[in-house]
């Protein structure tokens, strides 16, 4: 009853019509892992600097079906977050215009679930974009590795005294074992995100 009445009045604030899909259930059973680097990490007045987005069919880490957009950028990039994604303001002067970028990003996750790392931050960057174009906020079925990570392995009745909650990026790639192909580039994070996720799908499979 409740899940009517909220989409209801997404539905209702909703500015353009023409992105109702976002409210209507998915065409397939795809997710979409995503992942954005930015010119820092305040999500009201930072900026996104590149975007990319992979999609998950069962088990399948579908990277010939992928987004990688480049944001252009109307500020100069804070210093500490280049050497980090390793983006100069040259490198972003003939990337998309935000609005352009976003739309594509919209349209290619559709009404499917989303899969991050520190997904909230991602969520909440996309939607100082989203929310004065369309009203809303991405609402999106939002699924974060690290919880299910957390579930997996420290679960409360089995975790051991002298073992330490790890939730960072490098140590859910060690302990699952997974090959790491570079990290903050994007489409980099994004791929070793789903690896996360497929893996801990199949793990928990009885």
């Amino acid at each position: 009853m409740f899940a009517k009445l909220h989409q209801a009045w997404l539905k209702k604030r909703l500015k353009e019509p023409a992105y109702e899909f976002l409210l209507e259930p998915a065409a397939d059973t795809d997710l979409v892992c995503f992942d954005c680097e930015t010119t820092g990490l305040d999500t009201k007045t930072d900026k996104i600097v590149s975007l990319s987005a992979i999609k998950i069919r069962a088990n399948q880490i579908l990277t010939s079906q992928s987004l990688n957009l480049k944001f252009k950028q109307q500020v100069k990039i804070n210093p500490e977050s280049i050497v980090i994604h390793r983006l100069r303001n040259v490198d972003v002067e003939v990337g998309l215009e935000e609005a352009e970028a976003i739309k594509q990003f919209v349209e290619f996750i559709g009404s499917r679930p989303l899969v991050g790392y520190y997904l909230e931050f991602d969520v909440a960057m996309v939607n100082a974009v989203i929310k004065p174009w369309l009203g809303i906020n991405l609402p999106n079925q939002k699924i974060e590795v690290s919880e299910l990570y957390h579930k997996q392995f420290y679960q409360d009745w089995l975790q051991p005294e002298h073992e330490i909650f790890d939730l960072s990026f490098n140590a859910i790639m060690q302990k699952l074992k997974l090959p790491k192909v570079g990290q903050h580039d994007a489409f980099n994070d994004a791929l070793m995100t789903a690896m996360i996720y497929v893996k801990l799908q199949n793990l928990a499979k009885p």
